[in-house]
């Protein structure tokens, strides 16, 4: 029986092994559903650089009971500065101006992956690699069974969790997607080694324009590794082949041109191959995909990452689940009550993504100016500032309206 509901164990399928489906995993298990991650990959491993897990991420991995380890593991950031390349303050933003003892944490993908996955398989989840799920199939009418692109079957389940990420393939087949569209700039990221840490507890960005960009976020150690930094580099999607044909030293020109702060990790980079391209999603859906089916993470909610929320909305997603099928009698009230829980969170944070992408992102250099004029001081006024780092602690879930702050986190 659910703790608070009156829901027998459930026989869930999660579609993705990623941070959503691994998280909705634990929570689901310890509640005694029974569970089957459903990852098309053929081994497990994490594709990525540096992730910021905001104070909100950072209250899930809490309740998962992973975030001791992720503290020693990851890099406290305290701060987001951006600057041009004049040196002109855009942003400058402390975490414990909003509370005391508030801040990111800068985590290494495949540090946070591993972690999660160990909690993953102590759990007693089931883990089916190499099931590159294509649709679903009414088996009832409360069951789904999950298709994958071989005619392979697996289920039937009381519930189907759709956590495939940005390109789920499942996701257009819904029915419900009201906006799926991808951005004409991504970036390239790369992982440097920072021993000395050079890049201390900074989320570190310069502009040039809306054209390019470089950042530098602290992204702590890989078991038994020294500390990294992840590097991210704005471009084009239309240009990144371009690029790459250029050459390393036509690259490293580039950014030089921008700033000399990337010296320590320009002589790590050997070949262009290090360098890992990622597009950018914007993805809407209604809120109803119908049936017994959820989707989790950047599978219902792709985004631009302009405010650092892609994981720690897919971590408020998978908690959010479970409390509400915890709490309610039957499988379409907990759907419902998911939904609405998460709803106006998600929705601003969509908007607010899509509003600030061109500003540091597009070939519309007539923002530069007024961005570069009027975004810095515009920081330094109270309410403003307050609302500014309220979204980047990721609890906004309005204009005016915010969810309570967690908690700083200590060890």
């Amino acid at each position: 029986m659910g703790k608070g509901g009156g829901l027998n164990p459930l026989s869930v399928g999660i579609v993705g092994c990623g941070t959503a489906g691994q998280a909705a995993a634990i929570f689901l298990r310890r509640a005694g559903h029974r569970v089957t991650i459903l990852e098309r990959a053929p081994t497990l491993s994490p594709i990525g650089a540096g992730l910021l897990i905001q104070p909100t991420g950072m209250e899930v991995l809490n309740e998962l009971g992973v975030l001791p380890h992720l503290l020693q593991q990851g890099s406290r950031v305290k701060y987001l500065k951006g600057v041009n390349r004049s040196g002109r303050v855009i942003l400058d933003l402390a975490y414990e101006d909003l509370r005391p003892g508030l801040f990111g944490l800068g985590v290494h993908r495949g540090e946070l992956f591993t972690t999660l996955q160990s909690a993953v398989l102590a759990s007693g989840a089931e883990v089916v690699c190499g099931f590159d799920a294509a649709s679903m199939r009414e088996s009832g009418p409360a069951q789904r069974t999950v298709v994958d692109v071989s005619g392979n079957t697996r289920g039937p389940f009381d519930l189907v969790v759709i956590a495939d990420g940005a390109r789920s393939s499942l996701r257009a087949k819904s029915g419900n997607v009201r906006r799926a569209h991808q951005y004409p700039w991504g970036a390239l990221w790369l992982v440097a080694t920072d021993p000395d840490g050079n890049y201390g507890e900074t989320l570190g960005q310069i502009y040039g324009g809306t054209r390019s960009m470089i950042g530098f976020l602290p992204s702590g150690s890989v078991r038994g590794s020294p500390r990294t930094v992840s590097v991210f580099w704005s471009v084009p999607c239309g240009a990144v082949e371009s690029i790459r044909r250029s050459g390393l030293e036509a690259w490293r020109t580039s950014v030089r041109q921008l700033t000399n702060q990337a010296e320590p990790i320009l002589v790590q980079v050997r070949d262009m191959d290090q360098l890992i391209f990622a597009a950018y999603q914007d993805v809407v859906m209604d809120p109803c995909p119908g049936g017994p089916v959820a989707f989790l993470g950047d599978a219902a909610h792709a985004m631009s990452p302009q405010l650092g929320q892609g994981a720690n909305l897919a971590l408020m997603d998978a908690w959010a689940l479970a409390r509400s099928l915890d709490l309610s009698g039957s499988i379409p009230d907990a759907l419902v009550s998911y939904r609405a829980e998460r709803a106006a969170n998600v929705r601003f944070y969509q908007l607010a993504s899509r509003w600030l992408t061109p500003v540091f992102q597009s070939r519309l250099e007539w923002i530069t100016p007024v961005r570069d004029l009027c975004m810095g001081p515009a920081g330094n006024v109270g309410w403003i500032r307050r609302e500014m780092l309220r979204s980047l602690a990721g609890v906004k879930t309005g204009l005016f309206s915010s969810r309570p702050l967690p908690q700083p986190m200590v060890q």
